[in-house]
């Protein structure tokens, strides 16, 4: 049994692993190593610390299937649909451009994550949280790699979906078996940079707008405001709403090396000049996103193996998941 090692738990590696259980059923072991805390990358949902059923999707914000992807994609929209995962987008988005005619919107009524969860629970991998990878070395017809406090493993496969600069500063044998013009490729991927508000409130309060998100073009910080329960159809009694703020791509590149407790009051500023009649939150998480979405993507996703694997067709699942701010 060839043993594989899928590095980040978002939704390409939370796919990857759920394709390669389909395919390969009994013949691999599947270990996915995450970073941070939890399951999501940048399909990340916070919960308040005061009421843990109370959401906000930091990251993607809803899910656009263009007629084409509607199509070639098919079999996967319709998993995620059956799982309701996934359900049509219903609610008032102000200010949404479709780049493409017949496009349809979903939303996940558990948040975002939950697609990179169903992903991972149908690969049966074993996840693993907090193991930061910061070495890969070939060691004969397979790979040792290490992590920071703990010990190096040996797998057959390394796959590799985190953003593209952090493949790049990996060390090892990265570096030497990346022909150069796998290299400039690599080199020339740029992302833009953003931050993410999410407000929660206590139950019982109300945010009096007819929309359940927009987009803001007449603010320099803001970008887009979703009321997120609103967003996803989940208005409660029992709950109180959310609210997520995504900043402009000129505002995150300014900001980008500021500390996150200097930048969120001045976003707090920009959003009470948007929305003045605003209640105060019962708690506030800032998030950055320093690779928020790719501006320029040549080739993205990297994978070591043993020649040994039995290969399979490879399944790409690129719908486009929106974390709004890019539309500038």
């Amino acid at each position: 049994m060839s043993r594989v090692l899928i590095v980040g738990a978002g939704l390409t590696g939370s796919l990857c692993a759920c394709l390669l259980r389909r395919e390969l059923s009994d013949k691999v072991k599947i270990v996915v190593w995450e970073k941070s805390r939890g399951t999501g990358g940048r399909m990340s949902t916070s919960r308040s610390p005061s009421n843990m059923s109370c959401t906000a999707d930091l990251g993607a914000q809803y899910i656009t299937a263009t007629p084409y992807y509607s199509q070639i994609h098919k079999s996967f929209y319709e998993e995620l649909l059956l799982h309701d995962v996934l359900k049509p987008l219903e609610a008032t988005i102000e200010g949404m451009m479709l780049k493409d005619e017949g496009s349809l919107n979903y939303v996940t009524p558990s948040g975002v994550s939950s697609i990179v969860k169903h992903y991972l629970k149908e690969s049966g991998a074993e996840v693993f949280f907090g193991h930061h990878v910061t070495h890969v070395y070939r060691r004969g017809s397979g790979w040792e790699v290490c992590r920071k406090g703990g010990s190096p493993e040996q797998f057959d496969v390394v796959v590799l979906t985190m953003p593209v600069p952090q493949i790049l500063q990996l060390q090892g044998d990265i570096g030497s078996l990346l022909k150069d013009s796998e290299r400039q490729k690599l080199e020339a991927v740029s992302y833009s940079s953003r931050f993410a508000l999410g407000l929660f409130y206590k139950a019982g309060v109300q945010i009096s707008v007819p929309w359940a998100a927009k987009y803001v073009s007449s603010n320099p910080c803001i970008r887009y405001i979703a009321i997120d329960d609103k967003k996803r159809n989940l208005v409660s009694d029992e709950c109180g709403p959310s609210l997520v703020v995504h900043t402009s791509v000129p505002f995150g590149l300014q900001h980008l090396e500021d500390p996150l407790e200097e930048v969120q009051p001045v976003i707090l500023c920009e959003l009470e000049k948007v929305m003045p009649e605003l209640p105060k939150p019962e708690n506030i998480k800032c998030q950055k996103w320093r690779y928020s979405q790719y501006t320029i993507a040549h080739m993205s996703g990297l994978t070591l193996k043993d020649d040994r694997l039995p290969s399979s067709p490879a399944t790409h699942f690129r719908p486009a998941a929106h974390a709004p701010a890019t539309a500038t």
